[in-house]
């Protein structure tokens, strides 16, 4: 949840200043963005742009949020199992050695993230190492692997330049739309004047940046279950389906907290469309029909 909150998080700020910028700048150099084609075109160098500063970003804003303590040299047998473990999952899965790090949270909880997968971060939680043996950390670090090894943040970073797009894209028409509309039927042949006109922009992309990462939360669930299957090559099913029974303990008292802080309703029908995980329930059954 973290990782995915933060990199919607990140990108949506992103696309709200480009979107000033393009706003502002374009018209200055004297380039029409009027026509649809014209639009599309800017939406996309756009989009895309948000989308890949995030990703670029993603490893320093995980540090900084968390507070991750990346592990040069092992000043403890912990430590150094960690880097051991990690390292040896790495080989296995045929990706470079990803920075290893640990932050400090009494929620057991570990994330994966960075531009490439020469340029990447696993970090796991002070909470995960007290609450969870150590056949139980070695199948969440490889879970975490495996995200590195599918290469999830760069598709998440394709299909976020995609939706992002078309919510610069359609923000712009719709507000159109409405300047038209608001001309034709006014006496003195005015519209909606530049800065209402932006106004409604920026408030159109924010409704459909919230409604575009439903797509996104979507995609996460379904990586997770990917990953799942890449940790189960790489450490074993059981020990996998251990990890995540034992998240199921500490789920309600943890992982609802973190939902609500991002403002999702306590009701699941709604609340799925904004999950980034699927219910460990039902990753623990896919693990088991392997």
């Amino acid at each position: 949840m973290l990782r995915v909150a933060l990199f919607l998080a990140t990108n949506l700020a992103i696309i709200l200043v480009l979107s000033i910028v393009m706003s502002v700048v374009m018209p200055a150099l004297g380039v029409d963005t009027s026509g649809y084609m014209g639009l599309l075109i800017f939406a996309a160098v756009f989009g895309f742009g948000g989308s890949f500063i995030s990703l670029l970003l993603s490893r320093w804003m995980a540090k900084r949020s968390t507070g991750a303590q990346v592990i040069t040299r092992p000043r403890n047998s912990t430590e150094a199992w960690l880097l051991n473990t990690v390292e040896r999952q790495a080989r296995q899965a045929g990706i470079p050695m990803p920075e290893v790090a640990i932050y400090d949270s009494p929620e057991p909880n570990a994330f994966a993230t960075g531009a490439s997968k020469s340029s990447s971060l696993v970090a796991v939680s002070t909470g995960l190492m007290r609450s969870m043996n150590e056949d139980e950390v070695e199948a969440v670090l490889a879970h975490e692997v495996s995200h590195i090894a599918n290469g999830d943040m760069v598709t998440l970073t394709l299909i976020q330049g995609v939706v992002n797009t078309f919510v610069i894209f359609f923000a712009r028409v719709i507000a159109s739309l409405i300047d038209n509309a608001t001309r034709s039927n006014s006496n003195s042949g005015q519209g909606l004047g530049t800065f209402a006109y932006f106004g409604i922009v920026m408030v159109l992309e924010l409704v459909f940046g919230i409604v575009a990462s439903m797509i996104v939360f979507w995609f996460s669930r379904q990586r997770e279950f990917r990953a799942d299957a890449g940790a189960a090559k790489l450490a074993g099913s059981h020990k996998m389906i251990a990890a995540l029974k034992r998240l199921q303990g500490a789920q309600d008292s943890q992982l609802e907290g973190s939902m609500m802080a991002f403002g999702i309703q306590s009701k699941r029908s709604f609340s799925r469309l904004f999950m980034s995980h699927p219910p460990l329930a039902e990753r623990i059954a896919a693990l088991q029909q392997r």
